[in-house]
């Protein structure tokens, strides 16, 4: 029964903590104002987690973890570059109507403040960066894009965008600059289908070349 109620309580205060940095932000995260949103003693905060700090990178696991298994959904079947782009766009808006971008969002822009934060918010990066690598080597590995473009060069690419726009949303209100980003990359995926062509290996190259006499 006591394991029980601890849980529960460790969930309010993740889930409170949530809400705090979704709709107060960082600045707002106090273990006052997250224990007052669980309707628990802030004591607590200190208590489960060691600090606010701590419970706000709970919270952005759990949201990140609920995310992760999301978006393996939404790219599983993806084989082309338009059906990446299409993905892409799906995942980005559901991040930021889901709140999980003002989450990774808010801690980013703390840890420029707290270096201390520095290496807890990169290491959470790092799961979404190898992500990424690892759907677009099964995109595009083996083709002429893969080699102009290495699929880990292009993941740190996309890690940066996706940090960029996440701050420029700020501004663009009503979506229309970002969208038309999206739009763009989804105008030039079909234009780059011949560089998406596997590219055969050497070794296969050499046994097809013809042999002298």
């Amino acid at each position: 029964m006591v394991k029980s109620m601890t849980v529960d309580t460790k969930d309010r205060l993740v889930e409170a903590a949530t809400t705090v940095l979704k709709t107060q932000g960082y600045g707002g995260a106090s273990a006052r104002t997250i224990a007052k949103e669980a309707g628990a003693n802030s004591a607590l905060v200190f208590y489960h987690f060691g600090g606010v700090d701590q419970l706000l990178l709970a919270a952005l696991d759990r949201s990140s973890a609920e995310r992760m298994a999301r978006h393996r959904v939404t790219v599983a079947d993806v084989t082309t570059l338009e059906e990446l782009a299409e993905a892409a766009t799906r995942i980005y808006r559901d991040d930021l109507d889901g709140g999980h971008i003002a989450l990774f969002s808010e801690l980013v822009t703390a840890a420029v403040a707290k270096p201390e934060l520095r290496g807890e918010v990169s290491r959470r990066a790092e799961p979404w960066q190898a992500f990424i690598e690892e759907t677009l080597e099964r995109v595009i590995g083996g083709s002429a894009l893969a080699r102009l473009t290495p699929p880990r060069d292009l993941a740190n690419a996309a890690i940066t965008f996706y940090l960029g726009v996440n701050l420029f949303t700020v501004l663009d209100e009503d979506r229309s600059r970002t969208d038309s980003v999206f739009a763009m990359v989804r105008r030039l995926a079909p234009r780059a289908k011949l560089l998406t062509m596997r590219l055969p290996s050497r070794s296969r190259r050499g046994a097809a070349a013809p042999k002298d006499h």
